[in-house]
């Protein structure tokens, strides 16, 4: 009942910048928190950045400084900004929405992940 659009990944020299967005799309009456994980090989699921409905705002320490969350209320989208990329940001990135339902029942999505990779 709600579809995730993921974009913005692929590879990148270390230093460089990517910009991933995700639009969520369906049912939705509210959405309250929107939030960016990743997965690199071996290793489990971490939390890159959330933001929540108003607007506030967590990140993962090895992020801090350098990856910036945000959001677009209107458009049910959600962005993040990576600058200053190492390869050790090398991970499937996941998009994750948590809101309510016009059925007034609570959703929980993700997307099925994008590829980012840092190298030379």
């Amino acid at each position: 009942q709600v579809q995730l659009v993921q974009s913005g990944g692929g590879w990148v020299q270390p230093g460089g910048s990517l910009r991933l967005s995700c639009v969520a799309s369906g049912r939705i009456f509210s959405i309250s928190i929107m939030a960016w994980y990743r997965a690199a090989p071996g290793k489990p699921r971490e939390l890159v950045a959330s933001i929540y409905n108003g607007s506030s705002t967590k990140y993962g320490d090895s992020v801090k400084g350098r990856f910036t969350i945000s959001r677009d209320n209107a458009k049910n989208t959600m962005y993040l900004q990576m600058d200053s990329l190492k390869p050790e940001d090398t991970a499937i990135y996941y998009c994750n929405v948590v809101g309510m339902l016009g059925t007034m029942s609570s959703f929980t999505s993700w997307h099925q992940g994008t590829q980012v990779t840092v190298s030379s």
